[in-house]
């Protein structure tokens, strides 16, 4: 087994607050950037959390790929998102793909600044 897996923190997102709280339309969103990358989704859940007394309430999205997943989760109150895309290049390279992801999600959310981390995972890591 061998893949990549990309995760990435997100800090001041100054994106449209809809981005942040609304999950069909960051779920949609999701659907369609895997695709644009050549992707695969094969299953998708979109959950929206209730608001509190922090603020309105985040989304979780999640998109399972033929080739692993995407993870998105929001925090509208601090105007964070954390991102996770896991490829494994077990019947092809696909890296430069989870790449494309990960920069098309970064955009979408307009972060003031990020922590971003790789990390090869299985044989030959």
């Amino acid at each position: 087994m061998q893949g990549l897996h990309l995760t990435a923190d997100l800090h001041h997102c100054r994106c449209d607050a809809a981005w942040l709280t609304n999950a069909a339309k960051l779920g949609d969103w999701c659907v369609q950037a895997v695709h644009a990358v050549g992707l695969q989704p094969v299953n998708q859940l979109f959950h929206a959390f209730p608001a509190t007394a922090h603020g309105p309430g985040g989304i979780t999205a999640t998109v399972l790929l033929a080739e692993s997943h995407l993870c998105v989760h929001t925090w509208p109150e601090q105007k964070a998102v954390t991102l996770d895309v896991y490829v494994c290049n077990f019947s092809g390279d696909h890296s430069a793909k989870a790449r494309g992801l990960m920069q098309a999600l970064v955009d979408r959310f307009v972060p003031e600044w990020t922590e971003q981390r790789s990390l090869d995972r299985g044989d030959g890591a």
